[in-house]
């Protein structure tokens, strides 16, 4: 079962292409500073805006560079079934590990549909499936009920819990017990889900900051509970920083400005308010983490 601080990786850009040289460099420094696994192709590496093929891409590199060191859990989420179907059956020929997959999110189906779509990925890829629940973010809510049937499935293994929403977390772990890894998708409710029961993070934080955030897992799971919320305490001004707008937005302009890769985005995204921008800087200043460079 997957466990630990997972970054949700993002996708640098170069000149309105895919930058592979500082997407490789920036996945070594991931597993070399301690990180537990990587997911590429989520929400933060803008895979709503890839093409199918730079989206089969990202996901051939990041296997490739992790070179089995770290789990890969490939996001292949669409709300489109059957598309959902061919890039977990990609993510499974690449060589990943596990694939993270979106509640379809437009359609808005109902419960039953979201079971279905789920169970029909499961059957025709045959691949260790994490769910990924984030309202805010499909305008649908996969409730508790809906993951414990869906956890009976075999090829169901986890699930990425992004509504910050730690009844529905507890919720979930009463009803599924050990039969799913947990993770929490909100960096915010990283610690506290550990203390509920749950795996660990698929984070944003830890793009900037892996080895904080593998360190806090690794502390709780060796029962040092207050090096744990020192470190919890430590990463909330950072994630309020990487915050203050869109998600990838503050994080693509964080590593940027350490230097890690071109601070270019997609439409309909965009360049952070000057303002913001600011803020950002000082938080990642007060961090310690603008004084290296590749």
């Amino acid at each position: 079962m997957f466990r630990g601080a997972i970054t949700a990786l993002v996708t640098p850009f170069r000149d309105g292409r895919l930058d592979e040289e500082a997407f490789r460099k920036l996945i070594d420094w991931q597993i070399r500073e301690g990180i537990h696994g990587i997911v590429p192709c989520g929400t933060t590496g803008e895979s709503a805006t890839l093409s199918h093929d730079e989206h089969n891409r990202v996901i051939d590199i990041a296997v490739e560079e992790a070179r089995g060191r770290v789990p890969v859990i490939a996001g292949t989420g669409s709300n489109s079934t059957s598309e959902a179907v061919r890039l977990t059956r990609h993510a499974k020929e690449a060589g990943a590990q596990a694939a993270l997959l979106i509640t379809p999110y437009y359609n808005k189906p109902t419960q039953e549909g979201l079971y279905q779509h789920y169970r029909r990925v499961a059957e025709e890829a045959r691949f260790p499936l994490v769910l990924y629940n984030v309202p805010g973010r499909t305008g649908v809510n996969l409730l508790p009920e809906t993951v414990a049937r869906l956890s009976e499935i075999p090829e169901v293994v986890g699930i990425k819990e992004a509504t910050g929403d730690l009844k529905q977390v507890s919720d979930v772990l009463e009803k599924c017990g050990d039969q799913l890894s947990v993770l929490s998708g909100d960096d915010f409710t990283a610690f506290p889900l550990l203390c509920l029961g749950g795996r660990g993070v698929i984070s944003v934080v830890s793009n900037p900051a892996p080895a904080d955030m593998a360190r806090m897992v690794d502390a709780y799971e060796a029962g040092d509970l207050a090096a744990a919320r020192a470190l919890h305490y430590k990463t909330q001004p950072l994630a309020r920083a990487l915050f203050l707008e869109t998600n990838p937005i503050p994080v693509k302009t964080a590593l940027a400005l350490m230097g890690r890769m071109a601070e270019e985005f997609r439409l309909p995204l965009c360049a952070m308010q000057e303002a913001n921008r600011q803020k950002l800087q000082r938080a990642l200043a007060d961090y310690g983490l603008l004084g290296g460079r590749l």
